[in-house]
């Protein structure tokens, strides 16, 4: 029996009435399935396992918990921007079958975060940040990829075990969503919770070149972006500290994003920038100075 068929009779076994055989026949089942992330299989277990129905649940209450503590970006202007340019790139992305939902955080700090089911943050310091509209749609692209690729729904299972998920994917604890959300609760714990590997983040770049090139988009930006990182972190290591947190050193970045993006088929009328996206930055209160330490 094929990986996928174990684990789609596993989903199936699941979702059906609670017997006590359905006991016993899980229970047997949880050595084979904590061996098959070694099998070549980890990328498709949380996929069949978790429904997007309950992803998108333990999104939603995520983003609750973690809005208690930030502050969210008003003028409405810049958040029609951003949405719209978020949502462009979600129309080309590999995964419509959910509704992204897309806010501005109010904080100077350069990041953006994504968390499963759709719901993207981006900081108004990476607006400010970004040199023109390419730079900015990389970064959203990249958040959009980790969603596409459900990083967060693995991670998760990583962290909270199996027990707890299929107690989620089995439905007899209607506030498990909520308890997760509790246990990530607030910023701090869904940066933790955001630390993908190095594969994960590698697929949401690649994703997010192709995704900024099918929305008629320069990707190039997205390499661009990462060299301006890069030396902004290597003059001031502290002062960028909250976005090399949750992504990782952007030296392999660059040459791993240039090679995809010289693999793309040649396209003309790829937009580099934007009027409105340097509207949108005037609009937006000046950074205060990194302090160096």
């Amino acid at each position: 029996m094929s990986c996928f068929d174990f684990l789609h009779g596993l989903r199936s076994l699941l979702t059906r009435k609670w017997t006590p055989f359905r006991y016993m026949a899980v229970a047997a089942s949880l050595p084979i399935f904590a061996s098959l992330p070694n099998s070549g299989c980890g990328g498709t277990i949380e996929n069949l396992l978790i429904p997007t129905g309950q992803e998108v649940e333990m999104g939603e209450q995520f983003s609750k918990e973690i809005e208690k503590e930030i502050k969210l970006y008003k003028d409405p202007e810049v958040v029609k921007y951003i949405q719209e340019l978020g949502q462009s790139l979600v129309k080309v992305s590999k995964r419509t079958d959910i509704a992204y939902e897309i806010k501005v955080v109010d904080t100077d700090e350069v990041n953006a975060f994504a968390l499963p089911g759709g719901f993207l943050y981006v900081n108004r310091g990476l607006i400010s940040t970004a040199e023109n509209e390419s730079e900015l749609a990389g970064v959203m692209g990249h958040e959009i990829g980790h969603v596409v690729g459900r990083h967060g729904v693995r991670q998760m299972t990583r962290q909270i075990g199996l027990e707890l998920i299929t107690s989620l994917v089995i439905g007899d604890n209607p506030g498990m969503a909520r308890q997760l959300a509790g246990q990530f609760a607030g910023i701090g714990g869904a940066i933790g919770m955001l630390k993908y590997s190095r594969n994960a983040e590698r697929e949401a770049d690649a994703l997010a070149i192709q995704e900024i090139y099918d929305a008629g988009i320069d990707p190039m930006g997205m390499a661009t972006f990462f060299e301006k990182l890069k030396a902004l972190h290597d003059e001031n290591p502290t002062g960028f500290a909250a976005l090399f947190t949750t992504h990782p050193a952007p030296a392999e970045r660059i040459t791993n994003a240039k090679r995809d993006i010289t693999a793309l088929p040649k396209k003309a009328g790829l937009r580099k920038d934007s009027e409105r996206f340097q509207r949108i930055k005037k609009r937006l209160p000046a950074l205060k100075p990194v302090k160096k330490k």
